[in-house]
């Protein structure tokens, strides 16, 4: 009876150190997700940076997001593999990228449509899969885009230096939300799809947050600033493409029930 006592002790301890064992989540992408500079009052974060916020005690979020990253340049840089060697089975990799991947005049982050750009995400989930982890493919947040197609490729990260000029550069085409991305939001969906892993559409999420708020509303989710409105930003500022801290608060936690429904091991994790 004692030996028997003592196996059922060992058998619920093991058990007990089983349901507390961290869910780890690692997240790569873009500065749409990124951690940021938060000193001296400055306001920008990326949505993955707050998305512990929705979740329980039990989920430990890695955030491996980086500015101004494509799926070319994380990989070049070597800062998949960085995640890689830390990858254990059982672990959630959550994947963004797009903004960067579009842009045709800088051959260090570009990426095509039908070639290269679904070729890195087919690596990433694959190389995942083989580590016995979980990957989950979001294709890119919208860019708040109000303004008549242009054409021209925004650069994100030159918004940072870009001083409020009065008025709004992108509104002028009316009240309806214009995309910006392409065919770079469609690839993640065929990809998660052919390759038989989660996908959230993150931007289907932002879009429709960006026009329920309209074109005025929607700048409070953004880092647009007047001159004197921010400490941190005395000539104002004027950035379409990042959050501020109320933007990323809301879209990670948009985001985060959307990664609940469609991974059903996390959803119970969700606050």
């Amino acid at each position: 009876m004692k030996k028997l006592l003592l196996s059922l002790i060992c058998v619920l301890a093991l058990c007990a150190f089983t349901d507390t064992k961290p869910v780890r989540v690692f997240m790569v992408g873009d500065s749409t997700m990124a951690n940021k500079d938060t000193t001296g009052g400055k306001q920008e974060r990326g949505w993955g940076m707050v998305l512990s916020e929705y979740f329980n005690d039990e989920v430990v979020i890695s955030n491996h997001a980086v500015n101004g990253r494509s799926t070319k340049s994380f990989i070049d840089e070597g800062r998949w593999q960085k995640v890689l060697d830390e990858l254990q089975p059982g672990d959630y990799v959550i994947i963004q990228f797009g903004h960067n991947d579009e842009k045709k005049n800088d051959p260090k982050r570009y990426t095509e449509v039908g070639g290269s750009f679904d070729n890195n995400l087919r690596r990433y989930v694959n190389e995942a899969k083989a580590k016995g982890a979980n990957p989950i493919l979001l294709n890119c947040v919208a860019r708040r885009n109000f303004s008549a197609p242009t054409g021209k490729v925004i650069d994100d990260e030159g918004l940072r230096d870009k001083a409020f000029e009065g008025g709004d550069d992108l509104k002028g085409g009316g009240d309806t939300l214009i995309d910006t991305h392409g065919a770079y939001r469609e690839v993640p969906r065929a990809i998660a799809k052919e390759l038989g892993v989660p996908f959230i559409d993150a931007n289907k999420v932002t879009s429709d947050l960006e026009q329920g708020l309209g074109a005025e509303g929607s700048k409070k989710l953004h880092m647009i600033y007047s001159p004197g409105e921010c400490p941190a930003y005395p000539k104002g500022r004027q950035d379409n493409t990042h959050y501020n801290q109320i933007g990323a608060r809301i879209v990670a936690g948009l985001l985060a029930i959307e990664i609940g429904n469609q991974v059903p091991a996390l959803r119970r994790h969700l606050k």
